[in-house]
């Protein structure tokens, strides 16, 4: 564990993040207050943030859109809250085909296609489709996304949204958010000594079992792979046994027709002497 310069606040290992109020959820906030999250030494490259000591992965917020503008691989989206704060969306674009299709097109095909259609719009996690055609400048929504920093300001990593379409659904949002705040955000997490060693436990035994499966796996594996071995070499020794079979029976029938021919034709001698 390690705690702030100024000693009042603890910032517990990741193991004890899932008794966290905030790291598993949705969190409500403002724009004022996403741009005050931290980050801490420890957890770059995992996009984790904190507000005092919460890590905070997921957030949601309501507001208006001011502005849209497209650039390349995304479309950003910069929301108003009514906090002070603006904060930009970010919007991925889904991948589109290569270009060697295209270039492997004759020129005269290429000609009569369709102009290009809007970019299809993915969530940023699972890229699930998400069409963001609704959201233009001057439409109200509540947006649910991951958080990430792009040059030194926070931002938001859209994974889907729902579109506000009366007042008291955004105040009740508002309000939720600030009670949120007050009982929850701005109070410091804090974990008993004999939490910590529990969660500590629990997440060792879970990293054991994790270990096990592994271990079955890959016995069931091997044990998968030495059976379709010996299967493989029983039908390979089958099919040598039968393939011998054949060769005798060939044999067989070409030594029966050999004798076969020879009575035949020692009848038909033995006919034209009888007729001389």
């Amino acid at each position: 564990m390690a705690t702030a310069e100024n000693g009042d606040l603890t910032f517990y290992p990741a193991f004890c993040f899932r008794a966290s109020p905030t790291h598993f959820t949705w969190v409500k906030m403002a724009a004022a207050d996403v741009h005050r999250l931290k980050r801490r030494p420890g957890f770059e490259g995992q996009n984790i943030f904190f507000y005092l000591n919460h890590p905070i992965r997921f957030v949601s917020l309501v507001g208006i859109i001011v502005a849209r503008t497209d650039v390349f691989k995304r479309t950003i989206l910069t929301l108003d809250d009514s906090s002070g704060e603006t904060i930009e969306i970010a919007v991925l674009k889904a991948e589109s085909p290569g270009p060697d299709s295209a270039d492997r097109t004759p020129h005269r095909q290429q000609q009569q296609q369709p102009p290009e259609k809007a970019a299809r719009h993915v969530a940023a996690t699972n890229r699930t489709d998400l069409d963001i055609s609704p959201l233009v400048p001057g439409t109200v929504v509540q947006v649910k996304g991951t958080l990430t920093m792009f040059r030194a300001a926070m931002q938001l990593q859209l994974e889907r949204f729902f579109l506000i379409r009366d007042t008291t659904t955004e105040m009740r949002f508002v309000d939720q958010r600030s009670r949120y705040l007050v009982e929850v955000l701005t109070v410091p997490w804090e974990l008993t000594s004999e939490e910590v060693k529990r969660l500590r436990l629990e997440a060792e035994a879970e990293e054991e079992q994790a270990e096990e499966e592994q271990d079955r796996a890959r016995r069931r594996h091997r044990k998968r792979a030495e059976r379709e071995e010996k299967d493989q070499r029983r039908i390979q020794r089958q099919w040598e046994r039968e393939e011998q079979l054949r060769e005798k029976e060939a044999v067989l029938c070409q030594e029966a027709g050999r004798r076969a021919m020879r009575a035949i034709q020692r009848k038909r001698a033995m006919n034209t002497s009888g007729g001389i």
